[in-house]
């Protein structure tokens, strides 16, 4: 890697991803943010790069202030990351946009043929078909930022794909393991945004908590490797040592592990196929003890079986149940909605949409504004 793009700069990851660099000299080429000029003007300073956008036009003219002593060349809105991704000389992009909203980053940084290090699943979630073909057609791999694709990727460095048998996903079963579907209807949202393992922004921690982020994992699975649903299970492993194991077709299995630390994740997807210490704390077995595993209840976490059946059913469904999921998980975070009700919503909206064929990217786009459109003036009254 010679430069990078870093897209979502100010989030979890891309302030992790910050750090990486940081230890490597990692020259960055350019920065997104969405709102946050202060954690932008920090990274401008301490990176001067040549690019840097700011997503929300609102903040354009505070991020202009800030940054107007510096060389970097400051754009706006969604098209400012087009402009900046066609522009750079970078050869790499970490996309660690969240949401939809990252789905064009992703398709602009295999259009200009950038090694692209993913850590959006939405993109692989709304539009998988259209993604992978596009980095077919660009001749490139996709290096997955998710700990547990990582993880799998990881694993296949001992196999081929073709001798796949099994993808085993595992998920930490969030704060709520162990509730029944009647105790899940007391959950509050301070109770939702306590993860037992991982420090992350509010939108994955309540889809952590809700099982839909291990059902977007399952989703994004099936496309990064080409493996069918129907060999890929999710696992709950509450240590969260575990962060994803492949069986092969000779019976064994090869597992990934290590204590939760998303940096590893990082660079190992930003200089693979070397190997970066990042820092990470060993994993100490004995003091460890025991590793546990259970079978997700899909009773009380229906939102895992929905996102196999939105895959399944094709078309625009996985798009509709991410873009349905968003809104009744801001929704829920703005005191609008129960958290039990995060499940009727997403399952309602997939069951009502029309699906059929193989959509363009402006189909799926338009199927997604069309159910936030919907549920934003349901959530409104």
């Amino acid at each position: 890697m010679e430069k990078l793009i870093l897209l979502g700069a100010s989030g979890s990851i891309g302030t992790q991803a910050q750090d990486v660099a940081a230890r490597y000299h990692v020259p960055i080429d350019g920065l997104a943010v969405n709102t946050n000029t202060a954690q932008l003007e920090e990274a401008v300073r301490k990176f001067s790069p040549k690019y840097a956008v700011i997503v929300n036009e609102a903040s354009y003219r505070d991020a202009k202030l800030r940054l107007h002593d510096t060389d970097t060349k400051l754009l706006c809105k969604k098209e400012g990351i087009g402009e900046m991704i066609a522009s750079s000389d970078a050869d790499t992009v970490l996309n660690a946009i969240v949401g939809e909203a990252g789905l064009r980053p992703t398709v602009w940084a295999l259009q200009h043929k950038k090694r692209l290090a993913l850590a959006n699943k939405e993109s692989l979630v709304c539009a998988g078909e259209i993604v992978m073909a596009m980095a077919r057609e660009n001749d490139q791999e996709i290096l997955p930022v998710d700990s547990e694709h990582c993880a799998i990727h990881e694993c296949l460095r001992s196999g081929r794909r073709c001798e796949i048998d099994e993808l085993l996903i595992t998920a930490s079963g969030g704060p709520f393991f162990g509730y029944t579907k009647e105790e899940m209807r007391h959950v509050t949202r301070e109770m939702a945004l306590n993860h037992p393992t991982w420090k992350m922004g509010q939108k994955i921690t309540v889809d952590s908590a809700t099982l839909m982020n291990k059902g977007f994992e399952l989703i994004e699975a099936a496309h990064l490797f080409g493996v069918p649903m129907e060999k890929i299970t999710p696992i709950v492993h509450r240590e969260s040592i575990i962060h994803s194991m492949v069986r092969f077709t000779d019976g064994s299995i090869l597992g990934q592990m290590g204590n939760p630390d998303m940096r590893h994740c990082i660079a190992y997807a930003l200089f693979y196929p070397e190997r970066r210490a990042v820092g990470t704390k060993p994993l100490d077995f004995v003091s460890l003890g025991k590793m546990t595993f259970f079978a997700p209840d899909t009773e009380a976490f229906p939102l895992l079986a929905l996102a196999k059946e939105a895959y399944q059913m094709g078309g625009v469904a996985p798009a509709v149940l991410n873009a349905a999921n968003e809104e009744a998980v801001w929704a829920f975070l703005d005191n609008r909605l129960e958290f039990f009700e995060i499940a009727d919503i997403v399952s309602e909206a997939v069951h009502t949409h029309t699906v059929s064929g193989t959509p363009t990217l402006q189909a799926i786009e338009n199927a997604s504004q069309e159910v936030r459109a919907s549920l934003r003036e349901r959530f409104s009254r």
